[in-house]
């Protein structure tokens, strides 16, 4: 585009931004009045909101083979196709462990088997080169011979010997699951074991014959966002209609669904049973069940719970807290007398082991014997901590030795032997696994995974832009040593902002290999909404204050800009999830920022999102549609209803999945469909099994990426 197209546009952005009045003479689909009534009279593709119906697949037909038409004969295609499938299904891949038993686990997908063995080895035999695995559970077989499309969603193991798991199996790669009963010794289900019917549920072992199960007992038993509210203890040879009421939260509950908590000493022997009952996204309150009651606990109702050691919870405030007598700042790693909290108690002591600086936050925790470990991020670059009890409120702090600059990890661990998996990784280091001991001062390197990529012409550098209010934004970029600095590198940002998840340096080998290879620039920007810097860093942009993760995006992408690394017409920006109602909101508000936008798996439709399961579980992130107030400042960002004609959006590749049972596939559909109503170039892809994760099978996870660099490639690099 010529810089007058360019001069044009800012100033017809400006336009449709203006205000409210102005935004709906400028976008012939805003609503006339944001109440449910005129959302939906507004909606002129409601119909591709129903998952399966005839209307919908018809466009998903239709759109796919256009899609496919332009991504699949692009002579990069295949290579970039090939290229991801050995890197997915390499078996020289670092298998991700978990302790079972006296052994260790691993779930694992190759071309051979691309849904899975779940299998076991040794710790000696984990640690050499040549691993000989036990294999427990064939998926691909497993499918084969009940001719439904399985997905491996995790084992629930019994401790301490992790004889019984409870094996989730999904349909297509959906959230919901299957749940069945399986022995690690005979290597088969159990025959009358413990099988629950396909549901979002949430299940804990109370004993060896007793579940906590939280899941759809009936009608009325489900939340609005499709999650439990009531939790019963299921017995071994017992229908689910038999179960017995312990816990009862109300339907109108916001979040994931009521959780069982069963929290264990080093022998297995259950230490506390907690309920957590969410209000909200993050909101909930926390009860103890003791003597068959619920008893509640004097907890903020903004809290991540990580264990307990000696009689105390040690917990993170995700809000400021006051605990008897002390003031706890959020965001701060305390450990809390238990039995100090329970209702009508005289108050609970604090101790604090970790107070964050400002650029600081707790991560990973992983609550041991004797001990506490934690992974300090500091400036989004990760440290490890062991912080132990010395008598009375005292506690003894040490740093750990960990690769410098990179992420750190805290894998599975074992409070039985003390141990614990760590794994530490950066954009251009692959990861590596170490175990640490007890009382070591550093893991013990285990195993490390093969390059896949030649990491050799990139170099890593963080820098920092300034956003709309001033807020410094930290983001990364990998780009060529030799860049020149003339504009021209094809360049990628991505982003997240939202729900407190952080995003540290990580190795992304398909990114490196189809990317970084072909002299590419790969930018990942640590927004407002993110937990980069702690719960302040999420909350400031919660709800009303959504703007602050959009301006914080867009002053990165500026400040790539004026620094020479890239121009509009070789930025492209890339999110997913809660990433694609940034990328959405970023290609309306500053089309002629960008020249490429994938938009994956998103939210679009902002103004009927909880309407579309399981978007009322969001409803503490983003706000309530159906409050008015609410529904002015969403209106102002949400890019399906702000879409405007004579606008040069860049081309963007929109896709999803229709098994997608967390983030509906309406929203993708819909946008793609009003883009191309408007007339406007773009292309849209709907896979048909995978589910939100796209973890069902690494060889269409290849073709995935394939499609995904291929349309970068010509947007930022032709």
């Amino acid at each position: 585009r010529s810089l007058a197209m360019r001069l044009l546009l800012l100033t017809a952005s400006a336009f449709v931004l203006t205000g409210p009045a102005v935004a709906q003479q400028a976008m012939p689909h805003f609503p006339a009045a944001l109440t449910p009534e005129g959302i939906a009279a507004a909606d002129d593709h409601l119909a591709l909101e129903e998952v399966q119906g005839a209307e919908a697949m018809a466009f998903v037909r239709a759109s796919n083979a256009r899609a496919l038409a332009a991504l699949t004969t692009d002579p990069r295609y295949e290579t970039f196709r090939t290229e991801a499938e050995a890197i997915l299904t390499s078996q020289d891949r670092l298998p991700s462990p978990s302790f079972l038993g006296d052994g260790v686990g691993n779930f694992w997908q190759d071309a051979a088997n691309p849904k899975g063995v779940w299998r076991r080895t040794s710790l000696d035999s984990y640690a050499t080169e040549a691993s000989a695995w036990e294999v427990l559970l064939d998926v691909d077989a497993l499918a084969r011979a009940e001719s439904v499309d399985w997905v491996f969603k995790g084992a629930n193991c019994l401790a301490p010997d992790d004889r019984r798991c409870l094996v989730s199996l999904s349909e297509g790669g959906k959230d919901a699951v299957v749940v069945r009963e399986f022995d690690t010794v005979t290597k088969a289900f159990v025959e009358g074991g413990f099988s629950l019917p396909e549901g979002k549920h949430r299940i804990s072992w109370l004993d060896a014959d007793t579940l906590l199960v939280a899941t759809d007992f009936g009608s009325g038993t489900l939340t609005e966002s499709g999650y439990p509210y009531i939790v019963k203890a299921l017995g071994r040879g017992q229908a689910l209609a038999q179960a017995t009421e312990v816990y009862r939260g109300d339907a109108a509950d916001g979040g994931y669904g009521v959780n069982a908590v069963v929290l264990r000493d080093a022998a297995g022997a259950v230490e506390a049973v907690l309920f957590r009952r969410p209000l909200d996204t993050f909101r909930a309150e926390t009860w103890q069940w003791l003597d068959g009651r619920a008893v509640r606990l004097d907890l903020p109702q903004r809290v991540g719970i990580h264990g307990v050691l000696g009689g105390a919870l040690v917990v993170t405030p995700e809000q400021d807290w006051t605990v008897g007598g002390a003031a706890v700042e959020a965001g701060t790693l305390i450990a809390v007398d238990l039995a100090g909290l329970r209702a009508g108690a005289a108050g609970a002591s604090v101790q604090t082991l970790f107070d964050p600086g400002p650029r600081q936050s707790v991560e990973d925790v992983a609550v041991m014997r004797d001990h506490v470990l934690a992974v300090v991020a500091d400036n989004v670059v990760g440290t490890l901590r062991r912080f132990s009890p010395t008598g009375g409120d005292a506690w003894a702090a040490e740093t750990l030795e960990v690769p410098a600059n990179s992420a750190i990890g805290l894998g599975d661990s074992a409070r039985s032997s003390g141990r614990v998996f760590v794994t530490s990784q950066g954009f251009l280091t692959p990861p590596s696994l170490g175990l640490l001991p007890a009382d070591a001062t550093a893991p013990q390197p285990l195993k490390a995974a093969t390059p896949k990529f030649d990491a050799s012409t990139h170099v890593v550098e963080q820098y920092e832009a300034t956003s709309a209010d001033g807020t410094r934004v930290p983001y990364f970029v990998v780009m060529p040593r030799d860049l020149a600095r003339d504009g021209q590198a094809p360049t990628i940002l991505f982003g997240y902002g939202g729900f407190q998840v952080s995003f540290p340096p990580a190795y992304r080998p398909e990114m490196g290999k189809l990317w970084l290879e072909n002299g590419g620039v790969f930018v990942q920007a640590n927004i407002r909404g993110g937990g980069e810097f702690g719960p302040g860093w999420h909350q400031a942009a919660l709800r009303g204050n959504r703007q602050r993760s959009f301006d914080d995006f867009i002053a990165v992408a500026e400040d790539l800009i004026a620094r020479g690394i890239t121009t509009p017409d070789h930025l492209g920006i890339y999110g997913r999830s809660n990433g694609g109602v940034l990328t959405s909101v970023a290609m309306t508000r500053r089309p002629d920022l960008f020249d490429a936008v994938v938009i994956e798996s998103p939210l679009v439709d902002m103004l009927r999102y909880h309407l579309l399961p399981a978007g009322a579980s969001w409803i503490g992130e983003y706000g309530d549609p159906r409050v008015s107030g609410d529904a002015a400042f969403i209106a102002e960002y949400s890019a399906y209803q702000r879409l405007a004609p004579g606008v040069d959006y860049p081309r963007a590749y929109i896709t999803t999945n229709t098994l997608d049972d967390r983030v509906h596939p309406a929203h993708a559909r819909k946008f793609a469909a009003r883009l191309g109503a408007m007339g406007y170039d773009h292309l849209y892809f709907e896979d048909t099994a995978g589910g939100h994760s796209n973890d069902a099978d690494p060889v269409a996870n290849a073709r995935r990426w394939a499609r995904h660099y291929v349309y970068l490639a010509q947007q930022l690099m032709d």
